[in-house]
């Protein structure tokens, strides 16, 4: 890869500049904007000479470029650069390079613009820039930078640079331009490619389409139920207008159950794949297509639970600011004195309000640290035994607490008559039920007879009736 850059990046031989302390070949940025202002910041601070060629050098703010970039026009730009020439600027002035062709002769053009519209139809604005400088290279890459990701962190080895290019030589060399400058190159093929990663950084969230679609599902479910079973049919029946309940008690009795149901969600892929894998007796069949893209969102899911959760718990600490919990309270105090009752202190709803409200911390708490290790940069500190540990064994610590809150906030209302108005169960019975399942499921699987037989099969062992080379042989598979 050395020699690569090396081809592309000869070594002029110059002189040190002892104010600026780089000796190396120069690369050229045609384009003066946002973009190519952290490029060569970039390209400077990891000691890569930098002509930048705007059209109008003198418009330039002093200052906003640093003192090692030489600003000066385009021609000189392309002249100063020995082989490599970043095309920072916008596709519809590409027309203005040709001007350029002669020096441009026989170089690598790094296209790093982006589509506008999410259309794949008709060439890339790389296959237009080759088209326009056949006796130049192309190669696609870049785009899916920032100009922030390019400024932040001296080496940021951890973002990865998509190049595309028909050149082989002219694409290596730019991948050992991008190793250079912090950055971890992959190859997506010829330029043809470059319709696709134009296209990248205008999809909005494009792995989390199926998660949001779903919680957005449940959301309007639970929301529906309760409106129905809460607010509608008493209104029906009765007369009574709870109306002013949709805008947050609903929502605050509507995001738990959404949060529990999520979170129950994200391992419930995981058992099915262990069921499966135990039936087949063996782990190398595929598992279903709907399963893998399940078990491919089991971490959006878990995010927009643990929104949906910690949304509930700003929701819970609101409600004794409103003025109908204010209300109430005045409302009880008074039937309270004109009953004559001094004390009401009861003991089973005391133990059940704080087994609840800690249960319901403890879940909270647990969630916040899946939620973190979620991040790359804090996930990427965390060895495999680490991350499974938080990731499953705290997972399912935090869907055993949220199930207790659940379970102590219903505790034997759940049994009531009083519970099952108009014969509809309450919100967070429903709730609760897939949760149990997962944690049902979860605890056969830990039986010893389960467990290491799939242990066994995930080492590699595989059932002799499943497997039609060892069933002919007669064989025993070894672990």
């Amino acid at each position: 890869m050395t020699d690569e850059m090396d081809a592309l990046l000869p070594d002029t031989g110059s002189a040190e500049d002892p104010d600026v302390g780089v000796i190396s070949p120069t690369v050229g940025i045609l384009g003066s904007g946002d973009f190519s202002r952290s490029l060569a910041i970039r390209l400077v601070t990891s000691g890569v000479s930098v002509a930048v060629g705007s059209r109008c050098p003198k418009r330039i703010t002093p200052g906003l470029f640093p003192d090692a970039v030489e600003l000066t026009s385009q021609e000189r730009a392309v002249t100063l650069a020995e082989k490599v020439v970043f095309v920072a600027m916008y596709p519809e002035h590409y027309s203005t390079l040709s001007g350029l062709r002669a020096g441009l002769q026989g170089k690598v053009l790094v296209d790093v613009s982006n589509a506008t519209e999410l259309n794949l139809s008709g060439p890339s604005n790389a296959e237009r820039l080759a088209e326009a400088f056949p006796e130049c290279s192309v190669v696609k890459g870049f785009n899916t930078l920032s100009a922030w990701a390019l400024q932040t962190g001296a080496q940021d080895g951890r973002r990865q640079v998509l190049l595309c290019s028909d050149s082989l030589e002219a694409k290596n060399g730019v991948s050992s331009l991008a190793l250079r400058i912090g950055f971890h190159p992959l190859d997506m093929g010829g330029l043809i490619a470059a319709r696709e990663l134009e296209v990248a950084p205008l999809r909005l969230f494009p792995s989390w389409g199926s998660s949001v679609l779903l919680l957005f599902l449940l959301f309007l479910f639970f929301y529906g139920y309760g409106f129905v079973r809460g607010i509608l049919m008493p209104y029906l029946a009765h007369g009574r207008n709870l109306f002013y309940r949709l805008p947050l008690d609903l929502v605050n009795e509507t995001l738990p159950a959404v949060a529990l149901v999520s979170l129950a969600l994200v391992y419930l892929p995981g058992l099915l794949a262990a069921v499966l894998q135990l039936s087949r007796g063996t782990k190398y069949r595929r598992f279903p297509r709907w399963l893998d893209r399940w078990m491919c969102g089991r971490k959006q899911l878990g995010l927009l639970s643990f929104l949906c959760a910690t949304l509930h718990g700003v929701y819970s600490l609101c409600l004794p600011l409103r003025r109908a919990t204010q209300y109430r309270i005045l409302n009880g105090a008074y039937r309270q004195v004109k009953a004559g009752v001094e004390d009401v202190w009861d003991e089973v709803e005391v133990w059940r309000s704080d087994l609840y409200l800690s249960c319901g911390v403890l879940g909270l708490g647990v969630l916040s640290i899946l939620a973190i290790t979620s991040l790359p940069t804090v996930g990427n500190t965390l060895n495999w035994r680490e991350f499974t540990f938080v990731q499953s064994g705290l997972g399912y610590a935090a869907l055993t607490f949220s199930v207790l809150h659940t379970l102590f906030f219903g505790w034997d209302f759940t049994f009531s008559s009083e519970a099952f108005p108009y014969y509809l169960p309450p919100s967070y019975l429903l709730a609760v039920t897939l949760p149990c399942v997962v944690l049902v499921c979860r605890l056969v699987l830990v039986f010893p007879c389960l467990a290491n037989r799939l242990s066994r099969i995930r080492r590699g062992w595989e059932s002799r009736r499943r497997c039609p080379v060892m069933a002919a042989s007669g064989t025993t598979p070894e672990v």
